[in-house]
């Protein structure tokens, strides 16, 4: 499939998804350093898929896809945190950590699709 721009890109469209959902999950958060943290790792999630995009080269991409998972990552290691200091419900932390599950395995078909075949 061809994409001419980023915005088509379902990856990215989970991941902006994903993004909202944090923000709203930990607004009345008042730990600010951690909501910093989280809020920062996922807005990187759909940020690096769209400015590999824009490299304009398959290889750039795939290398910027890597850094969006290794975010995608980070946002689920800090959910699991979350979830350890009370700052959501055991139900929001699984529905919200299948939600960043779902965004890597996206981005890991994303990056299949476009590394070179052996």
């Amino acid at each position: 499939m061809k994409f001419y721009q980023f915005e088509e890109i379902l990856a990215w469209q989970k991941a902006q998804d994903l993004a909202v959902l944090i923000y709203k999950e930990f607004s009345s958060v008042k730990d600010f350093g951690y909501k910093n943290q989280i809020q920062n790792a996922v807005v990187s999630i759909s940020n690096n898929i769209a400015e590999g995009f824009d490299r304009m080269s398959d290889r750039e991409f795939v290398r910027f896809l890597y850094i969006s998972l290794g975010s995608c990552s980070e946002v689920k290691s800090m959910l699991y945190l979350g979830n350890r200091l009370n700052y959501l419900k055991e139900s929001s932390s699984k529905m919200v950590i299948e939600r960043a599950n779902e965004v890597a395995r996206i981005i890991r078909g994303l990056i299949k699709s476009l590394s070179p075949k052996d």
